[in-house]
């Protein structure tokens, strides 16, 4: 059976995600440095694109459940009658009875393996371009607003509610001010907010 909610951000978008809020200025950071916190994977969710982005996978996830959950039952009820049978049938038939029904199993967890697989690129193709404006933005609001260090809220353990910059960070995302990470950072080449990714 399918999971019964959407995926989380899969491992490489969250990789992508702590390089690049990891550090706007190398080395420790002093006493008096700004540091703030982002929810990315709230943050990511909350934006509007994020919000028609579930949507979508929420259409595939349902459909693919659909199908799973159909094929399970057909399933069930094949088993059932092979058992309800086991008594009548000779040795042979049975057997070819019972290998049928273990291949048709094999093949639906196949299937399941397969649609998570699909769910995982969907997701993926739907979130790493609003990510990778996500992360211009942040880039961005830490330059201007003289943060030293941006974490994802989810690899601290505390963070002081007043360090949290996700509401702000939703807000700077939805109202398009940011251009959407096409004005490269001066220095450091930061990777994720690179304008033009044009890798398909």
């Amino acid at each position: 059976m399918l999971p019964r909610r959407l995926p989380r951000l899969h491992a490489a978008l969250a990789a992508t995600v702590l390089s690049a809020l990891v550090s706007l200025a190398p080395g420790v950071a002093s006493a008096d440095s700004k540091i703030a916190v982002v929810d990315v994977q709230q943050a990511v969710m909350q934006t509007e694109d994020g919000i028609r982005a579930q949507g979508t996978l929420k259409k595939l996830f349902d459909k693919r459940q659909k199908e799973l959950d159909a094929k399970q039952e057909e399933l069930q009820r094949a088993r059932e009658d092979i058992e309800r049978q086991a008594r009548v049938l000779s040795r042979e038939a049975l057997s070819r009875r019972m290998e049928d029904w273990q291949r048709r199993m094999v093949e639906l967890q196949t299937s399941f393996v397969d649609y998570n697989k699909e769910l995982q690129k969907k997701q993926g193709d739907l979130t790493g371009p609003i990510l990778r404006k996500m992360m211009g933005i942040i880039t961005r609001l830490a330059k201007k607003s003289g943060y030293e260090l941006i974490l994802d809220r989810s690899a601290t353990p505390y963070a002081r509610p007043d360090l949290d910059l996700t509401e702000q960070v939703v807000q700077m995302y939805n109202s398009g001010g940011d251009g959407g990470g096409d004005a490269p950072p001066e220095g450091g080449g930061d990777k994720p907010s690179g304008g033009g990714d044009e890798k398909k």
